[in-house]
């Protein structure tokens, strides 16, 4: 656990992210805010191709919370979450989850990348898919006992799959895949979720679906980044938002990121911003 103070200083500044983070949660003992940190990004340089992508970028993230990362193409919000579960390898900086190096950890995480990087020509059963979420934590040696296999029914039932458990994943909807993809998050019984733009090309139920799905497990205590290009609903998917263009341009609540003045900074003349019965309204250009 971390205790912090109210630090007055400048919005989004290094200093005072922990007070926004703590002022986010609400949380108070005797006057104090405690806050239960799960991840620290430390002045994080990513490369990609030869290319710096992400440059010094830091923020913590708390239990219970649910995470859009958001900013233009190109901003390095793929890059991001890959670099922090280990993906790829890091210039500069640091990642720490749970107060341990990601290596330590990798139990506890669970990544879905995009639905585009997934060959679903290979002949593989929506319920072989989702088992794979128990093999961190088997042994290599040791074949999935019957335990594994409720916990495998119990997510399929989660995401509302298990009649489709013996089909294969190639022939279901974009939709049921994207809810196959985490229904194996929710096998592996992750703390941590990364999910890689999880609604792109799926149905608008599906999208619901997740997002509920996703809701809840935040409210069962687990932090869950989630990569969106939708700003039009960020505001009312995502408790925090981190919106980037190759660097930290804003780190905080979704009411507070969402700001013309803020969003400009990282989407230029990329969109126009329209305020309209109380609702901010973005229209690509």
């Amino acid at each position: 656990m971390h205790v912090l103070a109210r630090l007055p200083d400048a919005p989004f500044s290094p200093r005072v992210i922990y007070w926004l983070l703590a002022t986010m949660l609400r949380i108070e003992v005797g006057g104090v805010i405690v806050v239960e940190i799960v991840v620290e990004v430390s002045n994080l340089s990513v490369s990609y191709n030869g290319n710096r992508v992400i440059h010094n970028v830091s923020f913590p993230a708390a239990s219970r919370q649910l995470i859009g990362v958001i900013g233009p193409n190109g901003a390095g919000k793929t890059t991001l979450i890959k670099a922090m579960v280990g993906l790829l390898n890091i210039d500069e900086g640091a990642v720490v989850m749970f107060n341990q190096p990601v290596k330590r950890v990798r139990r506890k995480i669970a990544y879905v990348p995009q639905r585009s990087t997934i060959d679903f020509h290979f002949p593989v059963r929506v319920e072989d898919v989702v088992l794979m979420g128990r093999y961190p934590h088997l042994p290599w040696w040791r074949f999935p006992r019957a335990r594994d296999y409720r916990v495998v029914e119990q997510a399929l039932q989660e995401v509302e799959l298990l009649d489709l458990r013996q089909r294969q994943i190639g022939q279901l909807s974009g939709g049921q895949q994207q809810r196959v993809f985490l229904a194996r998050a929710l096998a592996q019984q992750a703390d941590l979720l990364f999910l890689d733009e999880p609604f792109a090309g799926i149905d608008i139920q599906s999208e619901e679906m997740i997002m509920q799905l996703l809701k809840n497990l935040r409210d069962r205590g687990k932090t869950i980044f989630v990569v969106n290009h939708d700003l039009n609903k960020a505001g009312s998917y995502f408790d925090n938002l981190l919106l980037l263009r190759n660097s930290l341009i804003a780190w905080g609540k979704a009411e507070e990121v969402l700001q013309p003045g803020i969003l400009k900074q990282a989407y230029c003349e990329k969109a126009a911003f329209l305020e309209t019965f109380n609702e901010l309204v973005v229209v690509s250009a």
